[in-house]
């Protein structure tokens, strides 16, 4: 079989495990010169752009920062201020009507509350018929010099009588025809007549003083003293009617209850002045060496997010807070640690704010110092 079969190509091991030859690597494509050309502007222009886009753009964001934020100082320990008065009676009584409440805006001049002016009116009438009384001792007075004035031209007629009487004794003592008795006795009466004039000349001049007037005035004493009592009850029968000294807003005004009774000078309701806030801030003593009055500031209120009112420093204390603290910092002792202190300093509002403002609203302030 072997013999008649077709003869076949022996077969080389060597050649069967040997690898294929590899294809030679091809050349890499020449690029085309129009490629190279749009390329070449693409680069350039990135570049330009890094190399001085990006150095403008961080100046002016320093710029922009130094501006706004890099020349100030702020703090957050600022709080909303207002004017506050504690109205009180200043006479006692009974309160008859309460014509505020808590909250209320209220103007200059309107009714708070009224106590009850009975006493103080039954006062004035007292005083007026004190002044009557004192005009009908003037009457009196005048009446009283009158007849002193009768009562020296009489006693003076009586020194007269005496005195042509106590010559007569005289006269006959020296020739013997009369007694020391009778002598004595006329000489009695004569210094009796003298004093009766001495006694009503000074009666006349007592009344006269109790009718003269004041030098500043005119009117007699009495008279105008009365007339002082009864203007002191008048004003105050006009001080039983409460009103506000100024616009503001009413706060704590429980205590005016309708029955109660008002001791005069206790405070009975507070007002508080709205219309011209301000805001107090307690900046670092470190915060001060470049801060000056006027410069603007820029307030923001934690009740209000996003509100923002322009202002500008009205006053710089004059003094640290420990200064004028109920108890001040005793800096004299051994176990000393040095604090930074911080000094009040007021902004004033440069335009209405957005939101109606509250006395002791916690606030953040910015001073532009540069």
């Amino acid at each position: 079989m072997d013999q008649l079969s077709p003869s076949r190509p022996a077969k080389n091991p060597r050649a069967e495990n040997a690898a294929p030859p590899k294809a030679a690597p091809k050349a890499d494509p020449l690029p085309s010169p129009a490629l190279e050309a749009d390329a070449a502007p693409k680069a350039s222009w990135r570049t330009r752009i890094l190399m001085f886009g990006v150095p403008a753009l961080l100046i002016a964001g320093g710029a922009g920062w130094w501006l706004t934020r890099g020349g100030s100082v702020s703090t957050d320990n600022a709080y909303v201020q207002m004017d506050k008065v504690s109205v009180a009676a200043e006479v006692g009584g009974r309160i008859t009507e309460v014509a505020v409440r808590d909250g209320q805006q209220v103007a200059a001049g309107q009714l708070l509350f009224r106590i009850d002016g009975e006493p103080y009116a039954l006062t004035v009438a007292q005083a007026t018929a004190a002044i009557d009384a004192a005009k009908v001792e003037v009457g009196n007075l005048s009446a009283s010099a009158n007849t002193s004035s009768v009562d020296i031209a009489a006693a003076r007629e009586d020194v007269k009588f005496a005195q042509v009487n106590f010559d007569r004794q005289a006269a006959l003592m020296e020739k013997g025809f009369t007694t020391k008795a009778a002598y004595d006795a006329s000489r009695h009466a004569l210094g009796q007549a003298r004093e009766s004039v001495r006694q009503a000349e000074a009666a006349a001049a007592e009344a006269r003083t109790k009718l003269a007037t004041g030098p500043s005035s005119g009117i007699n004493p009495q008279v105008e003293a009365a007339r002082v009592q009864r203007s002191q009850a008048e004003v105050n029968l006009g001080r039983t009617t409460v009103r506000a000294p100024s616009a503001g807003r009413i706060a704590q005004s429980d205590r005016l209850q309708v029955g109660q009774m008002m001791v005069a000078g206790l405070p009975a309701v507070t007002l508080v002045d709205t219309a011209h806030p301000w805001v107090e801030a307690n900046f670092k003593e470190t915060d001060l060496a470049d801060m000056r009055v006027g410069q603007r500031a820029e307030i923001s209120f934690d009740a209000y997010p996003g509100v923002k009112v322009r202002g500008h420093v009205l006053t710089i204390g004059a003094g640290t807070g420990s200064e004028f603290s109920v108890l001040p910092a005793q800096n004299a002792t051994g176990n000393w640690v040095k604090v930074t202190q911080r000094v009040p300093v007021r902004i004033a509002f440069d335009e209405k704010p957005a939101r109606g403002m509250i006395a002791g609203l916690s606030a953040d302030v910015r001073v532009f110092t540069k």
